[in-house]
């Protein structure tokens, strides 16, 4: 089983939008022709996660929690 760490879990919810593993692929592949060449640990990281989204299946990423479980009665979201 490919495990993604901390930073490429957030990095892939943030360019998860279509909801699939190869729209999150294209949507990474794209995001990284742009990254300025100081970007070098962003470029690191995105390769890093683009090569666990290539080796994993459709299923495996399916089942990545990706949308954290919000609790209203949670205080870190006021009241």
């Amino acid at each position: 089983m490919i495990e993604l760490t901390f930073e490429e879990k957030n990095l892939v919810c943030i360019y998860s939008g279509s909801g699939t593993r190869p729209g999150t692929i294209a949507a990474l592949e794209e995001m990284r022709r742009y990254l300025e060449p100081d970007e070098t640990e962003l470029l690191a990281l995105t390769n890093s996660a683009l090569d666990k989204l290539r080796r994993m299946g459709d299923e495996q990423y399916a089942a990545l929690d990706l949308i954290p479980d919000f609790d209203p009665e949670d205080s870190a979201y006021g009241e």
